[in-house]
C-alpha cells in the first residue's frame, strides 16, 4: 500500500467523499469507482444549499474578517482534493501571510450541512480534512472549525483532535487501497439505507451475493435477450 507521501496529482480523490465513506463504504465505491448516483429529496435539498455557499463571486471582505467560499483545497499527504464551502480568514499576528493581503490571517473552515447534527462524525471528518488541507497549503495549525446546519440555523463547533485526524488518515489510505483495485465492499443492511439515495441501486439483500455492477449488467442482458427472444 502506498504511503501517503507518494500521491501524485493524478491520484488524488474527492476530498468530499469522506463523508460518503464514513457514513458507508459502499456509498462511496459505488460513487467514486463505479460512477453511480441518483438524487432523493435529501440529496436535492443539500445541492440547493451548497449551491449558494459554493459562489466564489461572492467572496467578501467585513473589517478584519476576510470571507472566502468555494475555496479550492488539497493535500498530497492525503492524496485529496476539494472545495470549502466557506473559509473565514481573521485577521490576526498569528496568522499567516495570504497572496495580495496585507498582514496575516487566521484560516476557520466552515461546512454548510442539510438537516441536523448527527451522532456520527462523517460531518467532521470532511471539515477536519478541509482543515489538514489548509493546514498543508498554508503551512499552519487549525485548531478548530464549523458545521453550520440549514434546519437549526446554529453552528457546531468542532475541535480538530487527533483522534479525528488519525481517522482521516487511516481513510483515506482505505480509499486510495480501494479505488486503486477497483473494488466495490459489500455491505450489511441497516437502518441507514433508508436514507440513502443509492438503495435502488446498491441493492443490499442482493449484494450479499452479486455486486451492483453485476446485477446491473445481469439487468440489461436479460432485457436484451428479453427483446432478442
Amino acid at each position: 500500500m502506498k504511503e501517503p507521501t507518494d500521491y501524485p496529482e493524478d491520484d488524488w480523490l474527492a476530498l468530499s467523499g469522506l463523508q460518503h465513506f464514513a457514513f458507508c463504504r459502499r456509498q462511496w465505491a459505488l460513487i467514486h469507482i463505479e460512477q453511480q448516483w441518483q438524487d432523493n429529496y435529501l440529496t436535492t435539498a443539500g445541492s440547493l444549499e451548497h449551491d449558494r455557499a459554493h459562489d466564489y463571486s461572492e467572496s467578501e471582505t467585513r473589517g478584519n474578517l476576510l470571507i472566502m467560499r468555494d475555496l479550492r483545497v488539497f493535500s498530497r499527504r492525503l492524496g485529496i482534493t476539494g472545495a470549502c464551502d466557506v473559509v473565514e480568514f481573521r485577521q490576526s499576528d498569528a496568522g499567516v501571510p495570504l497572496h495580495g493581503r496585507a498582514g496575516t490571517w487566521l484560516p476557520y473552515p466552515v461546512e454548510y450541512k442539510h438537516g441536523v447534527p448527527k451522532q456520527v462524525d462523517a460531518d467532521r471528518l470532511q471539515l477536519c480534512a478541509e482543515a489538514m488541507c489548509l493546514e498543508e497549503m498554508l503551512a499552519c495549525s487549525i485548531p478548530e472549525g464549523s458545521l453550520f446546519y440549514q434546519q437549526t440555523k446554529r453552528r457546531e463547533r468542532v475541535q480538530f483532535d487527533e483522534s479525528l485526524r488519525g481517522q482521516i488518515v487511516a481513510m483515506t489510505s482505505e480509499m486510495h487501497d480501494l479505488f486503486s483495485r477497483g473494488h466495490t465492499p459489500k455491505v450489511r443492511p441497516s437502518k441507514a439505507c433508508r436514507a440513502c439515495s443509492l438503495s435502488d441501486i446498491c441493492l443490499p439483500k442482493i449484494a450479499k451475493t452479486r455486486s451492483a455492477h453485476q446485477f446491473i449488467e445481469e439487468s440489461v442482458q436479460a432485457g436484451v435477450e428479453g427483446v432478442a427472444g
